[in-house]
């Protein structure tokens, strides 16, 4: 799969000189998901050489994990959940530490899922879900990847348009994804949301099934982002501007074709990496999706890493909207100023800087717009309307975060 791809000449430019990476050896954090894809390609493949960096892959075990890895300047730069790292910026759940988001790394391509034994109760739909879920005396469990991450907002955002109350009609906990198909076989939970191939993975052993995915819910919603300090950036700015662009090569490498796919599953799937059996990991990436529940389908929106840089914006609506959720489920006390937050997190001159150089599209406006499966519009013109829109949420309580293990 080596590719030895030559950048155009003038994008050379920023790699000598006084605009030369101020630090060459970066330390990389990624959770084993498949869409750590372009992390792993950019490190290993001669992505980043080029741009006068050399990439470190350090695995972590949880997202708590690499979250404190990254503050504590073990990591330089992460994937990570959006959530997250505007949850760090905004002191929910742990210290206030500024944050910079860099670039976007995928959209689409997560699942709420749920056991097999729910599916011989009969529970193969959202109407028989809701059913159960005020029926039962004892409440469901559901496991979500972090507690302000992009798992539970999708969770709580799929579950509240059921007519379920996250956060008062079932139960959730956290959980690393590579271990939620262990977490149903042993019955600690009902079902759970996470990134692939662990929806996959649970339908391949027979312990569960796809009940949503995250596209149906959000089409082309934001996901991982590449991550890092306001410290890191600005104590390194061209460091972060060259790895912006290794990591953008790698993206339109996966996107540009089916065979690049199927060479980056095979990659990635090794032991090394995400460690899960390719055929689990490679029909969803290729956007083929048999959800175990009788229904096969090409999805309209798959995983996606680079769609001609549409994919790979940091745009503020899409950083707004997690703030939206943080203050409609209690995680927030008062409204931030969401604008402003945004502007002060997303690096838009460094990505446009580097997508320039590279040639790749920029999008006319850091802002887009979209219409949710509750048929709630999202466009960030009145966040503050927005988050208080909704017929379920917690805005007069403060969520209480939980236990975080790992």
């Amino acid at each position: 799969m080596k590719q030895n791809r030559r950048p155009r000449a003038d994008a050379l430019a920023w790699v000598n000189g006084s605009d030369a990476p101020e630090k060459s050896l970066l330390k990389l954090g990624y959770l084993p998901l498949t869409d750590a894809a372009s992390l792993i390609v950019a490190a290993t493949q001669g992505f980043a050489e080029p741009y006068g960096l050399s990439l470190q892959l350090h695995r972590q075990a949880s997202w708590a994990g690499l979250r404190d890895r990254l503050l504590s300047g073990e990591l330089d730069a992460v994937q990570g959940l959006y959530g997250l790292i505007y949850g760090v910026h905004l002191g929910i759940g742990s210290p206030t530490t500024p944050m910079a988001v860099l670039m976007g790394l995928n959209q689409n391509g997560q699942a709420i899922n749920l056991a097999a034994s729910m599916q011989r109760a009969g529970v193969t739909d959202p109407k028989a879900l809701g059913k159960m879920v005020h029926q039962n005396s004892a409440p469901l469990r559901f496991a979500q990847t972090f507690p302000t991450g992009t798992h539970a907002m999708w969770l709580y955002y799929w579950l509240a348009a059921q007519g379920i109350h996250p956060l008062k009609d079932v139960e959730t906990l956290v959980v690393p994804p590579s271990l939620m198909v262990q977490h149903l076989k042993a019955k600690r939970i009902d079902g759970f949301c996470a990134g692939e191939p662990w929806g996959a993975c649970a339908i391949q052993q027979g312990e569960g099934f796809t009940m949503a995915t995250s596209q149906s819910i959000w089409p082309d919603h934001p996901e991982k982002v590449l991550s890092t300090t306001q410290e890191f950036v600005d104590s390194y700015p061209n460091t972060a501007r060259a790895l912006v662009m290794a990591i953008l090569d790698a993206s339109r490498f996966i996107d540009q074709n089916d065979a690049n796919r199927e060479s980056t599953a095979q990659l990635i799937s090794s032991p090394e990496f995400v460690d899960a059996p390719v055929d689990a990991l490679l029909p969803r990436m290729l956007g083929e999706y048999n959800d175990g529940n009788g229904d096969i389908w090409q999805d309209s929106h798959p995983l996606r890493f680079h769609g001609e840089g549409s994919v790979n914006m940091p745009y503020l609506s899409d950083a707004m909207w997690f703030m939206t959720q943080f203050r409609r489920w209690g995680l927030l006390r008062t409204d931030p100023d969401y604008l402003a937050v945004a502007r002060q997190v997303q690096q838009l001159d460094i990505y446009r800087d580097a997508a320039s150089a590279l040639g790749i599209t920029i999008p006319s406006s850091p802002m887009r717009s979209s219409t949710l499966v509750d048929g709630m519009h999202w466009d960030g013109s009145d966040p503050r309307g927005y988050a208080r829109g909704f017929a379920l949420h917690a805005l007069d309580i403060h969520h209480d975060l939980g236990r975080t293990p790992g």
